[in-house]
């Protein structure tokens, strides 16, 4: 998977794995994860829905939030990082990334780019590591 906003891509492992490893790759890269939004459950609460397993994790690694924060103060429109683990029709497990590059451009502001490219760095690697 890869658009103008983000990368990703398929795993061989079960859903719940695939969710505890990308936990663990980006705590292993300095991000925490600080919500959780379960999207199958919220769409059969919500609608009665029934929809294959999607998670939706707000990664944050603190040291860069507060750097970018100096650099623009309402960057928190566009925080946290989202990493989406999602089972398609087939049962395909993804794992699928906003790219803080194609975020940080929205900003207008050219010294925010070394600072996304870090951070699209280590995502990088967390997901190299599932």
């Amino acid at each position: 998977m890869k658009n103008r906003y983000g990368f990703g891509r398929t795993v061989a492992l079960p859903f719940d794995t695939a969710v505890e490893r990308v936990t663990a790759a980006l705590g292993a890269e300095g991000f925490g994860i600080l919500t959780e939004i379960d999207v199958q459950a919220t769409l059969k609460k919500k609608l009665d829905l029934d929809r294959p397993r999607q998670k939706i994790l707000g990664a944050c690694n603190p040291s860069f939030a507060a750097k970018a924060f100096d650099a623009e103060p309402a960057i928190g429109l566009l925080l946290p990082c989202n990493v989406v683990v999602r089972e398609d029709a087939a049962g395909q497990v993804h794992v699928e990334m906003l790219d803080p590059i194609a975020l940080f451009e929205l900003t207008g502001r050219a010294d925010v780019e070394p600072l996304a490219r870090e951070v699209r760095s280590r995502l990088d690697r967390a997901l190299a590591a599932v």
